[in-house]
């Protein structure tokens, strides 16, 4: 697979997103086969695994996730990039001093759970309005000049937040929210990490599934850890009017030989080069489907064409960005 760089640090152009394995999709698999499917992306040439501390925390314990992920890349960990996030919670520190131990307290977990000595990209997963994410910088290039972590990152934030972080220490990557329903990153966010080498992660590329095509208006979502009730994408009345997208891939995918999932992930690989999304699934098959988007070539002007269709298509639905409220993550979207 291609390479790409956020900041200094090379990764796969698509990578995997580690979450649906222990949370947000409903049951998660057996560990046996999660394990396995790591290794299988692993195989196929990802090189870039996303996870969280948080992942799975609800019904399975804190760090679940990291510790599936630690478990699955111990025969090639020298040979991958690692990313996880934190968020504060719980009693919120205020000085200086609580921050970064609050800070260093939640990467050593993290650290034991995915059982290595440094992560390569770490995240403040959501920003804290009571916590300056100038102070949260500040710590975090502390941890680089001790090669405890090699980047950093923050996840949903918007131009303005960016700007006061990476002023304080760079910024390697932004993991936000982005698709082809969900575009507000191309008004300030693209355009500024681009000028200043920072890499956009987006999650979420596939739409929670719907630009694959697989999932339609006939599918419940009625699992207490399943975060697809919660996207407006997904409800009945919005799965139906945004149709034309998945006609318009059908289209594409038909022409290239691909799949829906792989053309909308192959539209932004296109447009960007600082854009490495990390599309995440509980299905093995379905893993490697998205990684086979970089082999889907988009041309010149099929990009042009598909990009003049995409723009006069309307977008029924819109998540957006996610403010931190104090609130559950996994809770965030029911006051939407």
């Amino acid at each position: 697979m291609k390479k790409r760089f956020l900041g200094n640090i090379e990764v796969s152009e698509i990578g995997m997103g580690c979450m649906g394995l222990s949370h947000g999709y409903g049951e998660i698999p057996e560990k046996d086969y999660s394990i396995a499917a790591i290794r299988k992306a692993y195989e196929y040439g990802c090189t870039f695994f996303d996870t969280a501390e948080g992942y799975g925390a609800m019904l399975y314990g804190e760090g679940h996730n990291e510790k599936l992920l630690g478990e699955a890349a111990v025969p090639f960990r020298d040979k991958i990039v690692l990313a996880t996030k934190f968020h504060f919670t719980g009693e919120i520190p205020e000085t200086d001093v609580e921050i970064e131990d609050y800070i260093r307290r939640h990467l050593a977990e993290s650290m034991k759970n995915l059982r290595t000595s440094m992560i390569d990209l770490y995240y403040l997963h959501r920003v804290h309005p009571k916590v300056s994410v100038e102070k949260t910088a500040a710590v975090m290039s502390k941890l680089i000049d001790e090669g405890l972590i090699r980047g950093w990152g923050l996840s949903q934030v918007d131009v303005d937040t960016l700007k006061r972080a990476h002023a304080v220490t760079p910024v390697s990557a932004v993991q936000n929210l982005y698709n082809m329903l969900e575009r507000d990153c191309e008004a300030e966010i693209f355009p500024f990490c681009m000028e200043n080498n920072i890499g956009v992660v987006p999650f979420s590329p596939v739409a929670s599934g719907f630009l694959s095509g697989k999932v339609t208006a006939q599918m419940s979502f009625e699992h207490i850890d399943d975060v697809r009730k919660f996207v407006p994408q997904l409800s009945k009345e919005n799965m139906e009017a945004n149709q034309p997208i998945l006609n318009l891939l059908a289209e594409f995918a038909e022409k290239k030989n691909a799949t829906k999932a792989q053309i909308s992930m192959a539209w932004m690989l296109k447009k960007y080069p600082n854009v490495v999304p990390i599309p995440g699934s509980k299905n093995q098959e379905r893993i490697l489907e998205n990684l086979g988007a970089s082999e889907i070539n988009l041309s010149d002007d099929e990009f042009r064409t598909l990009q003049e269709e995409l723009d006069k298509i309307p977008i029924h639905g819109h998540r957006g960005n996610v403010e931190y409220d104090g609130s559950k993550m996994s809770d965030w979207g029911k006051k939407k």
